[in-house]
């Protein structure tokens, strides 16, 4: 039987990737959506207003849950942090209300997004997920999040939280905001450039959340990330020698980008020095496990020439 799955956030960088996949795997897909669609499978919610087609859910086996504002993009107002919170845990709150007024449901697995902000700018610590929640806005979000998406235990459905780093896309995300600079002929590391960066192909992204779904041994909180994370300085680099541009020595000073970003640059100068073994030990198996090929499959070049 073509198991059907319900996507929120379907319109995300990781969401869109997802759901071409899953449709191209034979599976059914709906998506929640703020607005109407000529999209039969797609359906209408309103966190704010705690609105949703419960129709979303009907023959759904299990939910992606992606939904949420973009952490970086906007300055980091009160009234835009309290956003970022809620519609993480607002969106969360009412996928499980409308599970519960269903008692007839299909659900049995819910798969969600969560971030390794949860752990806070942690220096050189080696991060595993026992690891415990750290300080600052974005560790404060990620714990909201996932207390949130654990009140799904209650209602005896398997719950998996994807703790995820940056993820490598040319479709948008971080990548096409980190090479900007490099492009222009100006990179250099930012900060002290030593915080390491968690990063992961696009490509492993959407085989995670399906191997999520399809694997029900997994049950609670992974590090979404590469194996080997690699430190701002490192990721720029690479960067600039895949674009053929200069890479700058001086760094771009820490005071510099907390008065271009405010409170933000928190997100840029966090450093999680992340492990992925307990994503390996479930036998997953990551296509992009160096960040040179990695790199090269997205700046879609020829194979560089390894020193000897």
């Amino acid at each position: 039987m073509v198991k059907k799955i319900l996507i929120t956030g379907a319109t995300g960088l990781v969401g869109t990737a997802l759901k071409k996949h899953l449709l191209n795997k034979g599976y059914e897909v709906n998506t929640l959506s703020r607005k109407k669609s000529s999209d039969p499978n797609n359906f209408v919610w309103d966190i704010y207003k705690g609105t949703i087609d419960a129709k979303c859910i009907d023959d759904v086996d299990s939910i992606i849950h992606l939904a949420g504002e973009p952490v970086a993009d906007k300055k980091w107002t009160d009234e835009h942090k309290k956003q970022i919170i809620d519609s993480r845990v607002k969106s969360t709150e009412l996928l499980f209300k409308t599970i519960r007024s269903k008692p007839d449901h299909q659900i049995k697995s819910f798969i969600s997004a969560s971030a390794v902000g949860y752990y806070g700018d942690c220096g050189d610590e080696i991060l595993t997920e026992e690891s415990p929640n750290g300080y600052g806005f974005l560790a404060e979000c990620c714990k909201l999040w996932e207390d949130a998406v654990d009140q799904g235990k209650k209602l005896s459905l398997r719950i998996v939280k994807l703790r995820t780093g940056i993820v490598f896309s040319n479709d948008g995300g971080a990548l096409p905001q980190l090479d900007k600079s490099v492009r222009l002929f100006v990179g250099s590391a930012l900060g002290t450039g030593k915080q390491w960066i968690p990063w992961l192909h696009i490509d492993d992204m959407v085989e995670m959340y399906i191997y999520a779904v399809e694997n029900v041994k997994m049950e609670n909180c992974y590090n979404a990330c590469a194996p080997f994370p690699v430190t701002n300085k490192g990721l720029t680099k690479a960067i600039a020698k895949h674009l053929h541009r200069p890479f700058w020595p001086v760094k771009v000073p820490k005071k510099a980008i907390e008065l271009l970003m405010g409170e933000r640059a928190e997100a840029i100068l966090m450093s999680n020095n992340t492990s992925a073994q307990k994503i390996l030990d479930t036998d997953f198996k990551f296509k992009f496990t160096d960040l040179d090929e990695a790199l090269r499959d997205l700046y879609g070049q020829a194979p560089l020439k390894r020193k000897h």
